[in-house]
């Protein structure tokens, strides 16, 4: 009988951390990889439909009247019209493109590494730390990042079929280690 668990092991800084997965781990990893993809997927599109997305007032004024220690970031990227310009089309296009990314298992880690940065992002802007330093900013940040570190593309995702496209007699991954880091 095959075994339901998984171990886990890794060493980071001289500390081993190990533990086991169940094999019904890989559920919730998908379910966590699609519970982003929907909500940033949703977030963008209604965006995009409305047509109207501006991020000015937000940069400007938000991380300011939150305490946010980097409103003065915020400030400077507000005050350059180029740089909101581009703020409003890459807010909601990479939503959506994110969304789809992780709803399909397309380019996973490449999509949950730009999602974990606009976590970080809205985390910084929307500071508040009356109830503690975690928020869900910040827990949406982690989800990402687990999403990445899990591979979760490879779990009922095009991903899984992308690593091993053959290219020149060798798997896709065999060929170009480096789309480990956007895959998967």
């Amino acid at each position: 009988m095959a075994s339901t668990e998984v171990e886990l092991r890794s060493t980071i800084g001289g500390f081993t951390a190990t533990g086991r997965l169940h094999t019904l781990s890989v559920w919730f990893i998908f379910a966590l990889r699609l519970m982003m993809g929907i909500a940033f997927f949703q977030s963008g599109f209604g965006k995009v439909l409305a047509g109207n997305f501006s991020a000015a007032g937000y940069l400007n004024n938000a991380p300011a009247a939150n305490g946010s220690p980097v409103a003065g970031l915020f400030e400077a990227m507000g005050s350059s019209a180029l740089f909101v310009d581009f703020v409003n089309v890459a807010v909601p296009w990479g939503e959506v493109l994110i969304g789809l990314g992780l709803i399909f298992g397309a380019l996973t880690r490449l999509a949950a590494f730009w999602g974990a940065f606009m976590m970080l992002l809205f985390y910084l802007g929307n500071w508040d730390v009356a109830h503690g330093y975690i928020n869900g900013d910040f827990a949406y940040m982690l989800v990402f990042l687990s999403v990445a570190a899990f591979g979760a593309g490879r779990i009922l995702g095009i991903d899984a079929y992308l690593e091993q496209y053959d290219v020149g007699g060798q798997p896709l991954v065999e060929r170009y280690p480096w789309m480990r880091y956007i895959l998967g």
